[in-house]
Formats: C-alpha cells, sequence, structure tokens
C-alpha cells in the first residue's frame, strides 16, 4: 500500500533542517540512503566534508607553526603527530552528531518518518524507497530534492576500486599516516587535503591537467598559490594520467607530461578530480525533472523544478557546490512551502568561497579575467600584506588582498585574497557588495583598527584608481 505525505525530504544534509515546528500539522517523511560506512545521517558537509576537513587543517595548521617560529625568533620543534588521535577526535565528534541527528528524526516527531533507503522516482511526485524491510513507495504533494553530490572518479584504466584509492570520503579515516601520498586533481579538495597530509608528514605529489593549481581563482591568486605549493609538494603540471596499477604495497601512475611518458610511485592515492551530483542516483529524469548536460537539475530562481511541487537544492542542482549556498537555497525551499502565495527567490548575486589550503583563499565576484571578458570598465588594486604593520609582525612577504572597482562608481566588482586568515578578512567586502556600499565609502566611511589585519583591505581599497 501506498504511503502518502504532505512532503517528502529526500537527503539529511541541507533539506533536514527545513522540517521544524513550523511543519508540525503536515505529515513529512525524510528519506536518507543506505546504512553503510558512508551514509552517515547529516549529509556530506557534516560526515565527510567542510566540517571534517576544516578540523584536519586546523590541526595542519597548529602542526605548521615550528616553520614559521624561525623568522619571528622562536626555536620550536614538531616531535611527532599522532594520527589515530588526531582522527579519533575529530570522528568522536562528528559521528555521535550524526547519530543524534538520526536519532531525533527517528523519535522526535509523530509527524516526521524517517525512511533509511536509496529513493528513486518512478513518476511524478512518486517515490521507491528500498528499505532494510523491504521496498516502500510512497507519494508527496511537495518533494524536495536535496541529494546533494559524490567524487567523480575519471575513466583511466586500472583506477577502480579493486587498486585501492581513495577519495575525500574514506581519506580522513586511513588507518594510519603513509610515507607518499599522491594527490590526482588541482581543486579546493586536493590542495586542501595536500595541506593537511604534508603538515603531518606525508610527502605529497600534486597531479594536475592545467597549467596551474586552483586555476578557477584570479589569475594572479592561482600564480602565486601555485608557486608557493610548489615549493612544499612535488607538483605537476600538465599531466594525464594514462593508467594506474598495484605492484604489492605500492601504486604504480603511468603519466604523459611536456617531456613525455613517466612513472610515478607511490603509496596512497587521493583522487579529487571534481564532484558529480547525485540526480541520477535518485533517477531524477524518471520523476519528469529536467537536467542540465552535467546531471544538474534544473530549477528557477525559486528552487522550483521543472515538475510542480517538487523542488530542488544545494549540490544537486546548483553549480555553486558550497554549503553556505545549499543552506541559503534551503531556506528558500522553506519559505516557499511555507507562504505559497508569497513565493522568495534565492540570491545569488555574490556568492563567495574559500579554499582552506596554506596559504588560504577567499574570493567573491568577478575575477580579473572574468572581467577582462565581459567588457565591463573596471580598475583594480593589490595590496600586499607586507604593506600593512601587521604584516610586519607575521614577516609576511606573499600574500595580498586585490579587489576590482567600477572606475565611474566605485561599485565593487570582485575582491581576491590569499594569506592568513583570508575568509574572515573578505567578509566585510562581501557585506560591502551585498548591501551596495561602494569602495570609497566603505574606505573612508567608517574605522579601521590600527594595527590589524583588515587594513589590507582598508590600503586596497584607498590605492583603487578610481575617477
Amino acid at each position: 500500500m501506498d504511503q502518502h505525505f504532505d512532503l517528502v525530504v529526500i537527503g539529511s544534509g541541507s533539506g533536514n533542517p527545513i522540517v521544524d515546528k513550523r511543519f508540525a500539522d503536515w505529515k513529512v517523511a525524510i528519506v536518507e540512503k543506505g546504512v553503510g560506512p558512508l551514509d552517515s545521517f547529516g549529509g556530506t558537509c557534516l560526515n565527510v566534508g567542510c566540517i571534517p576537513t576544516k578540523m584536519f587543517v586546523h590541526t595542519a595548521d597548529t602542526a605548521r607553526v615550528p616553520e614559521h617560529g624561525a623568522a619571528l625568533g622562536v626555536d620550536l620543534a614538531l616531535r611527532g603527530v599522532d594520527w589515530p588521535a588526531v582522527r579519533d577526535r575529530i570522528f568522536g565528534r562528528i559521528d555521535p552528531l550524526a547519530a543524534g541527528g538520526e536519532r531525533y528524526r527517528a523519535t522526535g516527531r509523530e509527524n516526521v518518518t524517517l525512511y533509511r533507503g536509496t529513493a528513486r522516482f518512478t513518476g511524478e511526485r512518486r517515490l521507491a524507497v528500498d528499505t532494510a524491510d523491504g521496498p516502500v513507495t510512497i507519494t508527496a504533494d511537495q518533494v524536495v530534492v536535496a541529494v546533494g553530490s559524490r567524487p567523480d572518479v575519471p575513466d583511466v584504466p586500472g583506477l577502480d576500486h579493486a587498486l585501492g584509492y581513495h577519495t575525500s570520503d574514506t581519506v580522513m579515516r586511513l588507518d594510519r599516516l603513509p610515507r607518499r601520498m599522491t594527490i590526482l586533481g588541482s581543486g579546493f579538495v586536493a590542495t586542501e587535503m595536500a595541506h593537511v597530509f604534508s603538515s603531518l608528514g606525508v610527502e605529497i605529489s600534486v597531479i594536475a591537467r592545467s597549467e596551474s593549481l586552483l586555476r578557477h581563482e584570479d589569475t594572479d591568486v592561482a600564480r602565486r598559490f601555485t608557486e608557493l605549493a610548489r615549493d612544499r609538494w612535488d607538483v605537476r603540471l600538465n599531466r594525464k594520467l594514462l593508467s594506474a596499477g598495484r605492484e604489492g604495497d605500492k601504486l604504480l601512475l603511468d603519466l604523459e607530461g611536456p617531456e613525455g611518458a613517466e612513472v610515478l610511485e607511490t603509496d596512497e592515492l587521493l583522487v579529487a578530480t571534481g564532484r558529480r551530483p547525485n540526480s541520477d542516483l535518485v533517477d531524477a529524469a524518471a520523476g519528469g525533472l529536467a537536467l542540465h548536460p552535467d546531471g544538474r537539475i534544473v530549477v528557477d530562481g525559486r528552487q522550483a523544478t521543472s515538475v510542480a511541487g517538487v523542488w530542488a537544492l544545494g549540490d544537486v542542482s546548483s553549480p555553486w557546490r558550497l554549503k553556505h549556498v545549499a543552506n541559503h537555497e534551503g531556506r528558500t525551499v522553506q519559505h516557499n512551502l511555507l507562504h505559497p502565495d508569497d513565493l522568495r527567490s534565492s540570491d545569488h548575486r555574490h556568492v563567495p568561497h574559500a579554499v582552506f589550503s596554506s596559504p588560504r583563499i577567499a574570493s567573491v565576484g568577478m575575477t580579473e579575467q572574468e572581467a577582462q571578458v565581459s567588457g565591463r570598465a573596471y580598475v583594480t588594486a593589490t595590496r600586499e600584506y607586507s604593506g600593512i604593520a601587521y604584516g610586519w609582525a607575521m614577516e609576511d612577504t606573499t600574500s595580498f588582498a586585490k579587489v576590482l572597482a567600477d572606475p565611474a562608481t566605485g561599485e565593487l566588482l570582485g575582491a581576491h585574497i590569499i594569506g592568513p586568515e583570508a575568509p574572515a578578512l573578505i567578509q566585510p567586502l562581501i557585506q560591502a557588495m551585498s548591501f551596495g556600499l561602494d569602495a570609497r565609502s566603505m574606505a573612508r566611511g567608517q574605522y579601521w583598527i590600527h594595527p590589524a589585519m583588515p587594513e589590507v583591505v582598508e590600503n586596497a581599497l584607498l590605492d583603487l584608481p578610481l575617477d
């Protein structure tokens, strides 16, 4: 017998908070796939994404402190890293949160039913769920698809599960630290994990197809980051992985590069070449949902799909695979479910992002290369950390803040920061862009604490050659 609900939410990540006390008189179902080791309740960010990775990053930052001590006249030494203690501290906090969230949804509210199993569309707003107790068919007036994304592994001979490679889903739970790790990829996952494991003593090689790491960042930022990365890691640019194999405990990677073929030997391989939306896992097409060529579910500004009563949010539909975007879109969907006569749209005007590698990077708005392609008039200014007093305190000679603005109006078009605390330093610029504060007003309309790191932003704004 079919079970009918007022609302079904597929996915327990950013879709889960939608169902709060305002839905007390709704009959609700929440569906979360399987009960395997990679299927913890709470979604990617909590279990294998943003939160654990940043906990590892903080540990890595702490481990690197002795490297900076000599420049400051402080003699420090890293005596060792207890990997099981590092790992277990982090997941000893996260795993109970995931389990607690599941218990709450299973027993917390009488109007909410939790299904554990993979849901697949079999028609419009009709789902088949494979639970441990057998298949269940559910229908609903409203459906929210919030099933996220998963690591995308390239089709390379030998690169299969038998090889024993890792993705971001598994690498943080390694039994022990290897002597050598190779990372395939050049984006934020690759560079963050390279920072983590190299700081803990692992020899890191990074294989990139492109001419730089983090190639989607502003060119100045990507170039500076790549220069610094090559001082820490074995960075191999313009490389293609032809095949992979195993020889005992060693992995052998056949590469093609500018100088021909080469073989890289390593102990562990992390594949970090991107992510793919999970629309195929829920058979979105069978539910009548229109899809982009890359598999994302098509939504309008209100997060509505091509099927009435079906909404989508987060990685499964958004080009911004960021938790703060998914949360924002979740609030949009929540409002639209509760207020069908007052529909709202998500605000994607100024979506920021950060890379928690070393150095850190934060960005919002246009890069300079995007401004050039757009044909829009712009001016830019860059201020090095070494040009402010706190930069002197840190002996920082490599970090900078870069801003772009309209020369006539001072409207901020973009901002890009590479260096310590970049994600915090960029927040006032995000706020200014979001609320229409121009560069002149931002620079001179408020106090800037001296000497403090935000002065690098102040000085970059003042350096803009506005009309």
